[in-house]
């Protein structure tokens, strides 16, 4: 069974998700690419689908007009971002699959700005790939905005 807890590295930020997840998918743009060393692997959670049992030393920075980055001071992992524009999907987690204690059962199951993707990898198998104006209709931002 997947894990519903998860936390930083040096185990200073924990977290506790409603709902144990069972899919997650990958980012390819620029800024998930520099936040996470590389692909940003992560799992959907809803608003209110996530508590945090220890977060003193959770940080985050607002990374455009639409978005914020969560990730400890102590050992700097990437944990999440955050969608904090007004709209339907405000309060969005996409939570880094790699912080769950147990990634066991997930199911890889999109990527997006799949057009931002570097030519010199690529994932095996069938998902749904979505460009960056698939994503930006999504959430009601203007092109010029980025995660």
């Amino acid at each position: 069974m997947t894990g519903t807890t998860g936390g930083c590295l040096c185990a200073a930020v924990r977290y506790t998700l409603a709902e144990a997840p069972t899919t997650y998918g990958a980012c390819h743009c620029g800024m998930c690419r520099k936040f996470s060393g590389g692909v940003e692997l992560g799992i959907e959670v809803p608003p209110g689908g996530l508590s945090f049992d220890n977060d003193a030393t959770l940080e985050t920075y607002r990374s455009s007009d639409w978005a914020e980055r969560g990730f400890c001071r102590i050992c700097g992992s990437s944990l999440f971002w955050r969608l904090t524009m007004p709209g339907p999907m405000q309060g969005l987690y996409s939570l880094a699959a790699g912080s769950l204690d147990d990634m066991s059962g997930l199911t890889f199951t999109t990527e997006v700005y799949i057009d931002a993707k570097p030519d010199n990898y690529a994932f095996a198998g069938d998902r749904a790939r979505l460009t960056e104006a698939d994503v930006m209709a999504m959430v009601n931002a203007g092109p010029e905005d980025q995660a």
